[in-house]
């Protein structure tokens, strides 16, 4: 998959239907007929509807993405999607780390290090989500938290090769409605941008930081202009087409 240096990417969540599948790719191929080069784009719909939508998306340009994987590469893991059926179903990303994930399914991080680099051995990029509580954000280890979660993670990348994508996510904003500040996100991208160049420049360059927390139309201008701010991983947004089209733009400065 072609690496774009900005990426909006749509998180469907445990949402969809074959018919509402069908209206909303259909009215955001017709919303942003031809992709730019410069911005991405994805959505990743609930394992069920990939076929679907992969069909639905063939020469638009939008990638497919999954919404979680397993470590094991197969096996007796009841419940659980390897990386190599994601791509089968023409996944070419996958979100890893989400939020809801480690709150909801209490992934850790040595977990979900091993399914980054699961993602990466069958030629998925994996986009890591990172991200504290308030109860972190409240108690000043926000960075402490962030550095741990990507420690984890580097300790299994090969950075000359790898493909990653970074998507921040202050959990207490998820889902809320309530984003963080414009200096919040630029404070902590920042951040993000120092442990990348730390761990490897070349790799730090080439690696888009996303914001994803409450992302949406009418925010998108503002976080788009922030430095080191790469593009959305958008959750509700992304269910309605001419807003998950109009953060698309924002990121395009158009």
């Amino acid at each position: 998959m072609e690496q774009a240096t900005k990426w909006v990417i749509g998180n469907w969540k445990m949402h969809g239907t074959l018919a509402a599948n069908y209206e909303l790719i259909a009215n955001i191929r017709a919303l942003i007929p031809t992709l730019d080069d410069r911005v991405g784009m994805a959505v990743c719909p609930p394992f069920p509807y990939l076929v679907q939508v992969a069909g639905l998306l063939e020469g638009s340009g939008i990638a497919l993405g999954a919404q979680n994987l397993s470590a094991n590469v197969r096996g007796a893991y009841t419940g659980d999607v390897a990386g190599a059926m994601l791509r089968e179903c023409s996944a070419q990303l996958v979100l890893i780390g989400h939020s809801e994930c480690r709150a909801y399914q209490h992934e850790d991080d040595e977990l979900i290090a091993r399914k980054v680099r699961a993602a990466l051995d069958v030629g998925l990029v994996p986009v890591i989500c990172v991200g504290e509580t308030r109860a972190e954000r409240e108690s000043q280890q926000t960075q402490t938290i962030l550095a741990r979660q990507l420690d984890a993670v580097f300790q299994l990348l090969d950075t000359a090769a790898d493909s990653c994508i970074i998507a921040y996510e202050p959990r207490w904003a998820i889902g809320t409605g309530v984003s963080a500040t414009p200096e919040t996100i630029a404070e902590v991208h920042g951040f993000l941008r120092s442990c990348l160049i730390a761990k490897d420049a070349k790799f730090a360059a080439s690696t888009p930081i996303l914001y994803g927390g409450s992302l949406a139309a009418g925010n998108a201008r503002e976080i788009a202009a922030i430095d080191n701010v790469d593009g959305g991983l958008i959750g509700s947004a992304a269910l309605r087409a001419e807003e998950f089209a109009t953060v698309y733009r924002a990121f395009l400065g158009v």
